[in-house]
């Protein structure tokens, strides 16, 4: 009995492959195709490509555009927010070991899976472990909802920075139409008391000018649709389809402006935050440690989650990034290198953010831990904003200010949607190939669309919704998941085996033990007390009901539940027994090289010895579909 594609005669002339009797089923006689739920058999070198798989134009298009998704609008308010609040200084202790025995290994891991396999969040599964494919579904899902909240986040931006093009800031006086009697300017001005009731002509402009929320009752009534934030958002949009839709010929060029404009403007807002007054009471009471924070578990879950979040294994972006490198590509070294450069961004925009809180401390003749009291995009619309409007020369530092803030999150958004792209396309070749830019738009409109509800005059409320759990715990089950099917299912030898053939080299103890146990038994960790812990919801001065709250599950476990489902799917399906199909042997992973590059890094498809495993990234209508007999 010898294996041979589905639907070919059976020529003797024909090279054929044997396959071991425990995985021939002879089904009367005739041909059944038998999907295996373990890693799959090796099939037979492909035919070359007519589509050949993009590839980075250059080495920095690459790792400017992890580092740009890596580094996003939470790298400048979450991690500084999050540092004071659990112990200063103390905090670099659990978020240090967190990075080291979590984030990082992971990151590198994504790196390594992308570049090996060639292909996106969909179809790797495929070669991996076909049961855990409703994982890529789950991330594609979850892809959706972040880009339904997070580019109405850039839309903000967009309008402040609209805004500022002015002699004189719009939040920076209580003169304005939309003000009220309790807003208070305290800057310049003498025996002014500010109280519980007291709000800032940055805040009303927030609220009452861009959001417009006091026209909203809350979810039960979120009104109509801000046609100002309408254009903002269309005009996102638009730069990211012109961005995405060549694929990473033209996002990589982009990145090189998005991507490095950011420090620029970080390095001009720090210098400029040191010259303030009061600036060191701000960065004192930001790194002044308190030990005994460490003893509470809270602060561990919170340093967890934060360099998880930051540098984002499990939205399936470092996925697709890595697909379209060179075989060889040195992906080791580059997970170190943008881990790194993402860790310090964030300990970098905690100076540039507390030498503004210094300042309006000392200004409002409170103290620091009194001001820093916002969270989210509160202190990036608010605080900040509030004081820009009060140094000198603040339209050019407002423009800046605002100008990072587009770029930060476009970078985010060009990895994030590249990702539900990238694994779609490479799902469906048959249908997508050659139509990028097709699919792209209607991605894009889709977004659009989903993302109305967030225009709203309650679209605030929407945001907050869907930022806790559109990508909250169902994106750390996701990454769990994923850690254990790679490490147990696919298996951690075969595995380091796929880094050797890329790299040369075998990954050592430390990686290898953080891959099967260190990383899962954290992520575990926080997911658990995530579920266990969960607070009040609440946005300005509104609590959300409870039903808000259900509905927020629903939507995690909407992602979540394609994991599940895929799996009774694939056992209702699949022919055979459960024992049957686990008794499958596995293949030996070949150490050629899978990906049929030429030696010097073209595209060319080599001969390949048998047994060894083809670029995932070649279309599936191109490989030959076996079953056994």
């Amino acid at each position: 009995m010898m294996l041979v594609p589905a639907g070919s005669d059976r020529n003797p002339s024909r090279p054929q492959v044997a396959q071991p009797e425990s995985c021939r089923i002879c089904r009367g006689g005739s041909m059944a195709e038998q999907p295996c739920l373990g890693p799959p058999a090796s099939p037979a070198p492909p035919k070359p490509r007519s589509h050949p798989r993009d590839k980075w134009s250059k080495k920095m298009d690459f790792l400017l555009s992890v580092i740009g998704f890596a580094v996003d609008l939470g790298n400048v308010w979450r991690f500084p927010y999050i540092c004071y609040q659990n112990g200063g200084g103390a905090f670099l202790i659990p978020y240090t070991l967190m990075a080291v025995f979590g984030g990082v290994p992971l990151f590198y891991m994504e790196l390594a899976l992308g570049q090996f396999h060639r292909t996106g969040a969909i179809p790797i599964w495929k070669r991996i472990c076909p049961i855990f494919k409703g994982i890529g579904f789950a991330i594609c899902i979850i892809g959706l909802y972040v880009s339904f909240y997070y580019n109405t986040i850039i839309a903000w931006a967009l309008y402040y920075f609209y805004s500022s093009f002015s002699g004189t800031l719009p939040w920076a006086s209580c003169d304005n139409p939309w003000n009220t009697p309790d807003c208070t300017n305290y800057f310049g001005k003498s025996n002014v008391t500010w109280t519980n009731f007291s709000r800032s002509p940055a805040e009303e402009f927030y609220t009452r000018k861009v959001l417009e929320i006091q026209k909203s009752g809350g979810l039960y009534d979120i009104g109509g649709i801000r046609w100002q934030l309408l254009l903002c958002l269309f005009l996102i949009f638009t730069i990211v389809y012109f961005s995405l839709w060549k694929g990473v010929k033209t996002s990589g060029k982009v990145v090189w402006v998005t991507a490095t404009l950011p420090y620029v403007v970080l390095l001009i807002l720090l210098i400029r935050g040191a010259t303030l007054p009061g600036a060191w009471r701000g960065v004192v009471f930001y790194l002044r440690p308190d030990w005994g924070k460490l003893l509470s578990t809270a602060v561990w879950v919170d340093a967890a989650a934060q360099i998880f979040f930051s540098l984002g294994p499990g939205f399936g972006v470092l996925l697709a990034l890595a697909s379209y490198n060179h075989f060889h590509n040195n992906c080791y070294r580059d997970a170190l290198v943008t881990s790194a450069v993402n860790c310090l961004t964030s300990f970098l925009s905690g100076f540039v953010i507390f030498t503004v809180l210094g300042y309006m401390a000392e200004m409002r003749d409170v103290e620091v831990e009194d001001v820093a009291r916002d969270k989210g995009p509160s202190l990036l619309f608010i605080t900040y904003p509030e004081a820009i409007a009060n140094m000198v020369g603040s339209t050019f530092f407002a423009i800046i200010f605002f100008l990072m803030m587009i770029t930060l999150g476009l970078d985010s958004t060009f990895g994030g949607l590249e990702a539900v792209i990238t694994a779609v396309m490479d799902e469906y070749p048959q249908v997508l190939a050659g139509r990028r830019e097709l699919f792209v738009l209607g991605l894009i409109t889709v977004c659009f669309l989903g993302s109305l509800s967030t225009l709203t005059y309650g679209g605030a409320y929407v945001v907050k919704l869907l930022e806790e759990f559109g990508a909250g715990c169902s994106i750390l089950a996701v990454v769990l998941l994923e850690t254990i099917a790679v490490s147990w299912f696919y298996g951690i030898q075969r595995f380091s085996h796929d880094v050797k053939a890329m790299l040369g080299f075998t990954p050592g103890l430390f990686w290898k033990l953080c891959w099967v146990a260190i990383s899962p038994a954290l992520l575990a960790f926080i997911v658990i007390s995530s579920l266990l812990d969960q607070p009040p919801l609440s946005l300005f001065d509104y609590e959300y009901p409870e039903w808000s709250i259900s509905v927020g599950f629903l939507i995690g476990a909407s992602s979540f539940i394609c994991i599940p489902l895929y799996m009774v799917y694939k056992l209702v399906w699949t022919p055979g027994s459960l024992k049957q199909v686990r008794n499958t042997p596995r293949p030996a992973t070949d150490t050629q090289n899978p990906a049929g590059e030429s030696p010097d890094g073209g595209s060319q498809v080599l001969p390949k010895p048998r047994g060894s495993v083809p670029p995932a990234g070649d279309l599936d209508s191109e490989r030959p579909q076996y079953t056994s007999c």
